[in-house]
């Protein structure tokens, strides 16, 4: 994947999260919904929790984060 699917995919995902506020992903469902491979997944989905957009649950899933208005 390069860097502008990269950054498509994630700007799908975010916007996939605001449409949805209770969304909540393991990283098993997330790869399938958004066609990824493991670590293109992984890689995404940990830049958003970064960035405090997402983050992980003690179960291991993928919900917002508390400033991700």
């Amino acid at each position: 994947m390069d860097q502008t699917s990269i950054a498509r995919t994630a700007q799908r995902i975010q916007g996939e999260y605001r449409e949805m506020p209770g969304l909540c992903l393991t990283p098993e469902q997330a790869r399938r919904l958004w066609d990824l491979d493991e670590t293109a997944c992984a890689a995404i989905l940990e830049a958003l929790v970064a960035q405090q957009f997402l983050r992980r649950t003690t179960r291991g899933s993928y919900v917002r984060g508390d400033n991700a208005a």
